[in-house]
């Protein structure tokens, strides 16, 4: 009996084994497939986004862009007045399509009494979009520990707080999308960003981690988009270092804003901005360490410390 049940038991392992070939040679097939056929963009026509950040820079263009999709937008930022300039050039065009919250995301409190303004006066949020953030850039020696811990209030335990806010929400419907803003920094760590690279690499874990979560507990119409841009002109990056500045030169935020909404409406998990450079790093990372910092070094792409 227990020599059948042993049988048994590797029969269904080896049946297993055989479906996970069959499967990842579908799965191959199919990334081959999209890489020349795009995938199709889902609408945003009912959709209730909320964004953080959104008084200026790629916040800004991302609320001024989803509207122009159709969807309701929610603007949330710490400075009132850009952030209210930003829903009034929104409905200037699309009237009653956007409205602005003034909100600290770095403390729970302060997100949960947002949480509940919203979910009152505009309904439950559809697409979360953490966008905030800061990039002090300097030698880690010269941050001090109000700044350092700054940087993670804002770039990391605001995601947490906007989850633990807005995730429930979401799940009572099952359905939703939620979007990450790491960095290639988040990727690759930098020279004069070292906490800004944590703090980012912090927020590229935490969306994966989260996304296997909520696939696990069978939440399978709730996406998760993680986005790595590089260098944007936004005036947070105010000494780049770019060596080829006509191969990598430095992008938009309309540019930015465009390719992350073209991301998020075909559900893709990560997106680096440019696109090449997510599949350049998986590239590298497969041959010796050195080897990619020697490619790094030649590449030249960085930031000088700067005052703040």
């Amino acid at each position: 009996m227990t020599n059948q049940m042993e049988k048994m038991k590797w029969s269904s392992v080896f049946a297993e084994l055989l479906l996970l070939l069959v499967k990842s040679v579908y799965y191959i097939g199919e990334s081959i497939y999209y890489m020349f056929v795009p995938l199709p963009e889902k609408s945003l026509a009912d959709d209730i986004v909320l964004i953080t950040g959104t008084g200026h820079g790629i916040g800004k263009c991302l609320a001024m862009q989803f509207a122009d999709l159709c969807a309701k937008v929610v603007c949330v930022d710490i400075n009132a007045q850009s952030n209210e300039e930003t829903a009034k050039e929104i409905n200037s065009k699309w009237k009653g399509k956007a409205i602005a919250y003034t909100c600290d995301v770095s403390t729970l409190e302060k997100v949960r009494e947002l949480g509940e303004k919203v979910k009152s006066e505009v309904g439950t949020v559809t697409i979360l979009v953490n966008n905030a953030g800061i990039m002090p850039c300097k030698p880690l020696e010269a941050h001090d520990e109000a700044t350092i811990k700054k940087i993670f209030d804002i770039n990391v335990f605001a995601n947490f707080w906007m989850l633990d806010t807005f995730l429930p929400g979401i799940k009572a419907i099952n359905k939703g999308h939620l979007v990450f803003l790491s960095s290639m920094a988040g990727i690759i760590g930098l020279k004069n960003l070292v906490p800004y690279c944590a703090s980012k690499f912090a927020v590229r874990g935490l969306a994966e981690a989260m996304m296997d979560e909520c696939r696990e507990d069978g939440y399978k119409n709730i996406h998760f988009t993680s986005i790595f841009p590089y260098m944007v002109d936004t005036g947070l990056c105010k000494k780049p270092v770019i060596r080829f500045p006509s191969l990598l030169p430095l992008v938009t935020a309309e540019s930015t804003a465009k390719e992350i909404i073209t991301a998020v409406r075909r559900n893709l998990i990560e997106h680096s901005i440019p696109r090449p450079l997510l599949t350049f790093n998986n590239i590298f990372r497969c041959y010796p360490y050195k080897m990619a910092l020697a490619f790094k070094d030649f590449m030249g792409s960085g930031v000088d410390a700067h005052d703040d």
